[in-house]
């Protein structure tokens, strides 16, 4: 999938997509859809029942490969929608509100809470801490997957203000954008987000 997305993106910048057979680029965003569902509710907190740090740790690493195969496909599904002289038939709704869901949902309970602390839960319970205290306590080392999430969640996000210049979308799917395009002004350490939110809410307020 990760190359998938790196073929639309081409085919996307060499304006061939509208080229593709309508037919056989709905089935491929129907496919994309059940890829994105896969990922798109997945916790990649640790889970704490597991006996071993070992167990734990290939939880997660089990997870993340499929919450970033899910943003593959978002990415591939975007790239599609966002292609010049894209036919109707291929501005699916469900698809569409898919991608919104996922890119929410990891924002709120993947990214925002490895970035900005204020936003983490302690699974051991402790004492309430201030978000100044949370913020100085934090550390500042990423893993690479968490990183390679959020560039890709960044691109997610700034494609999305493209797909609201080429196509109307229902209130409720606009109200969805509108929240995502404005939460990660309260976080903090994800200024490329906020840039990318820049470009979502200039377009939601131009609907």
């Amino acid at each position: 999938l990760s190359e998938l997305g790196s073929e639309s993106a081409k085919i996307k910048a060499m304006g061939i997509m509208d080229k593709l057979s309508t037919d056989k680029t709905v089935k491929v965003l129907n496919i994309l859809e059940k890829n994105i569902q896969d990922g798109a509710k997945l916790s990649t907190l640790l889970n704490h029942n597991n006996d071993t740090e070992d167990e734990e740790r290939l939880w997660r690493d089990l997870i993340m490969e499929r919450v970033t195969k899910s943003a593959d496909a978002c990415l591939t599904t975007i790239n599609i929608m966002t292609s010049p002289n894209m036919p109707k038939a291929v501005y699916i709704e469900d698809v569409i509100e898919r991608v919104i869901q996922y890119t929410k949902f990891h924002l709120q309970n993947t990214l925002y809470p490895q970035y900005d602390p204020v936003y983490r839960v302690d699974p051991h319970g402790g004492g309430v801490l201030s978000s100044k205290a949370k913020r100085a306590k934090c550390s500042t080392h990423k893993q690479r997957v968490i990183v390679m999430l959020y560039n890709k969640v960044c691109d997610i996000v700034s494609s999305m203000s493209e797909l609201l210049e080429i196509q109307l979308l229902t209130d409720t799917t606009i109200l969805q954008v509108s929240s995502m395009g404005i939460t990660p002004f309260f976080v903090e350490n994800v200024s490329e987000l906020q840039l990318c939110a820049i470009k979502l809410v200039t377009a939601v307020s131009n609907f």
